[in-house]
């Protein structure tokens, strides 16, 4: 009896500690704000793509979520550069939900409902010249392209676009309703394979399973790889470099330029900013040769491609 006892201590020991590191590669990435109470619980309360002041902001900014990690960089330099802005809200959630947030004019996560509406907001190329009516001013800061992410060592094999066609390789994937990065990364298949490419990811393997349409990919997909759920990935190029920058196990497969695409990120400053000079203020910093190393540091290019 004591012998079963003892077992069943270990057990639930070494079941515990599985459990515990379930959350061992989980978000925030970034460095949380101060504060008298510091209450994040991983898998329960965690709210990796807000950040920042929401009671009486100064400057509101929404940003395409794949930028995630310049936010603490850019968000304290801007501060420095323009003291008169302390109280600072920013989102990182992907550009098609936050237009939806933008056009419905309130977002709910969880059992918090936000109605701030931005001063400025970020994207790529297409959804901000599709949205042109709505600003008063746009910029072009910054500039990606694609590569792949998989676990290190690459135990799948997967060295290109047409790998992620294998049967068997399971492919985390940007659903390209909401995420403007999904319909480049068709481009890019079409551009590897043709229509049969694409059609073989994105429709036979999303029937069969082995391709998973992610609803937030700059977060589900590095864990959906980090836990092993996924083989492979196509992804924006800093993403893969910010995971490897931080640590976490991840390789990058790079993409010859052949089967590439280009991002271009603009800036819009909306016309009913409820913050008008702080937002010109913020478009000016993006701009800016400190803002432009920031984006550089972690993996963006801000030079336009030839």
């Amino acid at each position: 009896m004591r012998r079963i006892f003892f077992s069943a201590l270990l057990l639930a020991g070494i079941t515990g500690a599985a459990s515990a590191q379930d959350y061992r590669f989980d978000p925030p990435w970034n460095k949380p704000p101060q504060s008298k109470v510091m209450f994040t619980v991983p898998g329960v309360d965690n709210v990796p793509d807000l950040y920042g002041d929401i009671n009486d902001p100064q400057l509101v900014v929404f940003f395409a979520g794949n930028q995630f990690m310049c936010i603490d960089e850019l968000l304290e330099a801007f501060k420095q550069q323009y003291p008169a802005y302390q109280r600072v809200f920013a989102e990182t959630l992907p550009p098609g939900i936050l237009a939806q947030q933008i056009e419905g004019g309130s977002l709910t996560i969880g059992n918090m409902r936000i109605t701030l509406k931005p001063d400025v907001y970020t994207a790529g190329k297409t959804r901000i010249t599709g949205m042109a009516d709505h600003f008063s001013k746009t910029v072009t800061y910054a500039y990606n392209k694609l590569a792949l992410m998989v676990p290190s060592g690459n135990p799948a094999k997967v060295h290109s676009l047409k790998d992620l066609a294998r049967p068997g390789v399971r492919v985390s994937m940007p659903n390209p309703a909401w995420e403007g990065i999904g319909k480049r990364i068709e481009e890019a298949y079409v551009k590897a394979g043709g229509e049969q490419l694409k059609q073989q990811i994105m429709e036979k393997k999303v029937k069969d399973g082995t391709t998973f349409l992610t609803q937030i990919h700059h977060r589900q997909t590095p864990m959906r790889i980090l836990y092993h759920q996924s083989d492979a990935a196509p992804v924006w190029y800093s993403e893969a470099y910010y995971q490897q920058m931080i640590g976490h196990p991840i390789s990058l497969v790079n993409i010859p330029d052949q089967h590439n695409i280009t991002a271009t990120y603009m800036a819009g400053q909306l016309k009913n900013a409820p913050h008008q000079q702080a937002a010109a203020d913020f478009m000016d910093f993006l701009i800016s040769d400190t803002a432009k190393k920031i984006y550089r540091k972690y993996g963006f290019s801000v030079e336009k491609p030839d």
